[in-house]
């Protein structure tokens, strides 16, 4: 995995974290759903990246 991708999965990770904190702030619902999916998107690309890296090696 390069540099490059660990940086913006975790910036889509944090960026998960932080709508999901505002939709609770604010009682909305749908932006905590939205936080929560983009948290679970980083996820998934990082175990991803993760089986390609295990594979090179």
């Amino acid at each position: 995995m390069s540099a490059g991708d660990k940086i913006r999965n975790a910036a889509e990770d944090l960026a998960g974290k932080a709508k999901e904190a505002v939709g609770k702030a604010t009682d909305n619902d749908k932006l905590v759903a939205e936080g929560k999916a983009d948290q679970a998107k980083s996820d998934v690309k990082q175990a991803g990246e993760n089986v390609k890296d295990a594979f090179k090696n």
